[in-house]
């Protein structure tokens, strides 16, 4: 079967629907291509922060994801090497981009989110892209049920083993030698804890928890070990038997409410941040976002949000790039589209390359420093650095990609 399709989007992630959504608020339809059955929610929680909410107000979910998320308040950072508390970053106040603004978001209710604001034949699930090639200024995208797609736009969000990253030149991202096991804990009744980050660093590993609501905590826990067992049971175990210091207790209660079902783990990769500066983002009607362009470690929780703003300013450029009105004799040709989309995409690629690197980095960085367990990296953390780190979130934090408004509707 022979399909064609403007604007071809690879994966229904956070990144892939951001830029459907962001496009189609634009007047500008396009495909979603999705290798499973369903909508992907693996990983239960994540931490959205302020630039995120800019994000997603300029979708136009904000709200609606708001009313179901409490905010947080505050991170209380703790060594557990001295078990006690060593920083405290409160999120209220204004910054250059506005308020502060931190809530641990479901990741179920964010992806139905944006789902639902598309048409209802936007996604294609079960759609596995095998091989893409190219014809004229179109590229062909071919899948496993032997459907070949015809597109003039390729877009590829889908995740860290991106079959579209691989034709743009990128390799497979990096293993940190570290791995990570998230869970969601729900509770039959209200939690009782307060609405803060509780994060504590230290002894070869990091953890932390913060609620999402009153009856619901995300959990994560990082640790040098090279590989974890896949059992739930035993990663629910594991996990418990680091926790025994006293700074842990709390995290340690949470843990033990949290059913073996909501427990998953993975290795932790990341892209090497020379990568994307001498990579191509984009290559002319190609280009890539969320894990697919830069897949990083956990540590300052900007893997999700930093996909939210690829997609809104993926769908601005593109929609700069589509927009131009084209009638009469002088109807444009298949090239001066293609280079008018190409121009589009550099232009993203431009606005995404340095601050991919940015958070690429000091994600490596901070999960370096606070999970270590060297003596004197240990007394220099404590001592002078962990203000500083955590400080970190919120400066990352601190950034607006802007609205969904083209140049010419502005």
């Amino acid at each position: 079967m022979e399909l064609a399709r403007d604007i071809v989007i690879v994966g229904a992630g956070i990144a892939g629907l951001t830029t459907s959504l962001g496009l189609h608020r634009l007047g500008i339809e396009s495909l979603v291509l999705e290798s499973s059955s369903n909508l992907r929610i693996t990983g239960f929680a994540l931490s959205t922060w302020t630039n995120a909410w800019k994000a997603l107000d300029a979708l136009g979910v904000g709200d609606y994801l708001r009313t179901q998320h409490e905010r947080i308040d505050e991170l209380i950072a703790t060594s557990t090497a001295s078990s006690q508390p060593k920083a405290r970053v409160f999120f209220k106040g204004k910054a250059k981009h506005g308020e502060h603004e931190v809530r641990c978001v479901r990741r179920k209710l964010l992806l139905e989110a944006l789902a639902q604001e598309l048409p209802h034949d936007t996604i294609r699930f079960s759609s596995k892209v095998v091989s893409i090639d190219e014809s004229d200024y179109f590229k062909l995208v071919y899948l496993d049920d032997g459907t070949m797609i015809k597109t003039k736009v390729l877009i590829g969000c889908d995740g860290v083993n991106s079959v579209v990253a691989k034709w743009l030149g990128f390799k497979n991202p990096a293993f940190t030698g570290r791995s990570a096991i998230r869970a969601y804990a729900n509770f039959n009744g209200k939690h009782g804890y307060l609405f803060k980050f509780y994060q504590f660093f230290g002894n070869g590993f990091r953890s932390g928890f913060f609620p999402c609501d009153d009856t619901s905590i995300y959990w994560f826990f990082t640790c040098t070990e090279m590989k974890l067992e896949e059992d739930p049971a035993k990663l629910k175990q594991f996990v418990l038997s680091k926790l025994q210091n006293a700074a842990n207790e709390h995290q340690r209660k949470v843990v033990e409410a949290t059913e073996e079902d909501s427990i998953i783990s993975s290795s932790l990769r990341y892209r090497h941040p020379w990568e994307l500066l001498w990579g191509n983002i984009s290559k002319g009607n190609v280009s890539v976002a969320g894990d697919a362009l830069h897949p990083m470690t956990p540590d300052v929780g900007q893997g999700g949000c930093a996909a939210l703003e690829d997609g809104v300013v993926l769908a601005r450029c593109l929609a700069e790039a589509l927009k131009k009105e084209v009638t009469g004799e002088n109807k444009e040709s298949d090239k001066e589209e293609y280079e008018r989309i190409e121009a589009g995409l550099k232009k993203y690629a431009a606005e995404r390359r340095w601050r991919s690197i940015e958070l690429i980095t000091t994600a490596y960085f901070v999960g370096f420093i606070q999970q270590s367990n060297g003596k004197l990296l240990n007394f220099l953390r404590d001592k002078f650095l962990v203000n500083f780190l955590s400080g970190l979130l919120l400066r990352l934090s601190d950034f607006d990609c802007g609205n969904l408004k083209t140049m010419s509707s502005s």
